[in-house]
C-alpha cells in the first residue's frame, strides 16, 4: 500500500511542542514496518530514513492551514508519488485533495484523521465553537470547512470515543451522513517516553506536579493558574509548567498573545518553576521522570492530550477535570470538579505511598494498548 500523509506542522522550529509531527514521526516507522510504502509530505521530514520525504511550505498561519490548500503543489505531488492511499491531517483540505486527485488522474481512498476538533459539545448537548478559531468571527466558517472535508473522506479516524461522538454529532448537524466511515484508531506513546512503573518511587509527603501542555487561553490556562495557585499553597505541591513554544515568531504573537502573558504570570507565582525540553526527548523524559503526576489541561471539550499520555506512559497519576475525553480516560478517582476537590486528591497522592503506586501503575497501564505497532495494525485496519 503506497501512503501520501500530509502532515500539517504549525511550529517548525519548534517541532516538540507539535503532537502532530510526533504523531507522525512515531506511526510512519510503523506503518513501514507493517509493510506500507510511505511518504511523508511535510516541511520537515520525520526520523526515520525508510520513511519517504516531500518537502512542502508551512503555512504561516492556522487559518492558511485550514483555507489556503495550495492545489498546484497537490496536483504535482499527487502526480508524482502516485498514491493509493492519501491521508488529510487537515480535513478541511479534504475536499482539494479529492479535487487534486481527479485533476491528477489518480484513483486514491483519502483517510482523514482528526486530530483536532473546531468544535465541543456541552454536557447538555450544545455545539460549541472552537473560541482559537474565531478570529474575526471565523469559527462558523472553520466548522463548515471542517464538515466539507468530513464529506470529501472515504474514512475518517479520531482519537477516542468522546471524539467520535462529537464529530458524528456535528457532522449529522451540516448535513454529512458519515455512513460506515468513522473509526476510532488512537494515538501511539512515545516510545522514549515509557518508564515501568515498578521503577517509581512514591513522593514522600511532598509531590511535584507537572503541567506539560501549550499554554494558550483556549487551553484553560487562566483556570489553571487559579488551581496552581491553590495547590502550592494549600497541598503539599510544588509545580513544574513547561514552556513548549520558547521565543514565537511576531506573526503568531500577533494572532494570539496569550502564552506570552500566561508564561509571566506563572514564572511569578511561588511554588511554580517554568522549565523547558529545549526541544530534546531525553531532557524532556527527565522532567517528567523528576515530577511525581501530571495535571490535564482545562480544555474545554478535550478529544485527545498527548501530554497526558506522555505523564501515564512514564508511569504519572495524571489528574483532570471532569470533562471530554479526560472523563473518559483519567481514572474517576482522580477526576475533578472543584479547586478544592484537586487539593484533596494530590494531597493523597504526596503522602498516600499506596494509593499513589496504585495510580502509577494505573496510568501506565493505560496506555499499554498504544504502542507504534499495535496502533499501526489499527490505522492500516481502518484505511484498507
Amino acid at each position: 500500500m503506497r501512503v501520501l500523509y500530509l502532515l500539517n506542522v504549525s511550529n517548525s522550529s519548534q517541532l516538540s511542542a507539535d503532537s502532530g509531527y510526533t504523531f507522525a514521526d512515531l506511526l510512519a516507522p510503523a506503518l513501514t514496518d507493517a509493510g506500507a510504502e510511505v511518504t511523508v509530505a511535510s516541511p520537515v521530514p520525520v526520523g526515520d530514513a525508510r520513511v519517504h520525504f516531500a518537502p512542502t511550505v508551512s503555512p504561516s498561519t492556522k487559518y492558511r492551514a485550514r483555507f489556503d490548500p495550495g492545489m498546484d503543489a497537490l496536483v504535482t505531488l499527487i502526480r508524482d508519488r502516485r498514491p493509493e492511499v492519501v491521508v488529510a491531517n487537515q480535513i478541511e483540505a479534504a475536499p482539494a485533495i479529492r479535487a487534486a486527485l481527479l485533476e491528477a488522474g489518480v484513483d486514491a481512498l483519502i483517510a482523514g484523521y482528526c486530530h483536532y476538533l473546531p468544535f465541543s459539545f456541552t454536557d447538555t448537548g450544545v455545539l460549541a465553537l472552537d473560541p482559537a478559531m474565531n478570529d474575526r468571527s471565523l469559527s462558523r466558517s472553520v466548522l463548515l470547512a471542517f464538515a466539507a472535508g468530513l464529506a470529501a473522506c472515504d474514512r475518517i479516524l479520531v482519537h477516542s470515543s468522546t471524539a467520535a461522538s462529537w464529530t458524528t454529532a456535528a457532522a449529522a448537524r451540516t448535513g454529512v451522513d458519515l455512513g460506515d466511515k468513522l473509526h476510532i484508531v488512537p494515538a501511539p506513546r512515545d516510545v522514549r517516553l515509557v518508564r515501568d512503573p515498578a521503577d517509581i518511587t512514591p513522593p514522600e509527603g511532598r509531590a511535584t506536579g507537572i503541567y506539560n501542555h501549550r499554554l494558550y487561553r483556549h487551553y484553560g490556562t487562566a483556570r489553571f493558574t487559579q488551581l496552581a495557585r491553590r495547590l502550592v499553597a494549600d497541598a503539599p505541591v510544588r509545580l513544574t509548567v513547561m514552556d513548549l513554544f520558547g521565543t514565537r515568531s511576531p506573526e503568531r504573537i500577533r494572532l494570539d498573545p496569550s502564552p506570552e502573558r500566561h508564561l509571566e504570570e506563572l514564572a511569578t507565582t511561588d511554588g511554580v518553576t517554568i522549565a523547558s525540553d529545549r526541544g530534546d526527548r531525553i531532557r524532556y523524559r527527565n522532567l517528567l521522570a523528576g515530577a511525581h503526576f501530571g495535571i490535564a489541561p482545562f480544555r474545554s471539550g478535550c478529544p485527545w492530550s498527548m501530554s497526558v499520555i506522555d505523564c501515564q506512559a512514564m508511569g504519572l497519576p495524571v489528574i483532570g477535570p471532569r470533562t471530554g475525553w479526560l472523563a473518559e480516560h483519567i481514572d474517576h478517582e482522580l477526576l475533578f470538579d472543584t479547586d478544592e476537590q484537586a487539593v484533596q486528591i494530590t494531597e493523597r497522592l504526596a503522602t498516600d505511598a499506596e494509593f499513589y503506586l496504585v495510580h502509577a501503575k494505573r496510568a501506565y497501564a493505560s496506555t499499554a494498548h498504544l504502542t507504534p505497532a499495535m496502533v499501526a495494525a489499527r490505522y492500516l485496519e481502518a484505511i484498507k
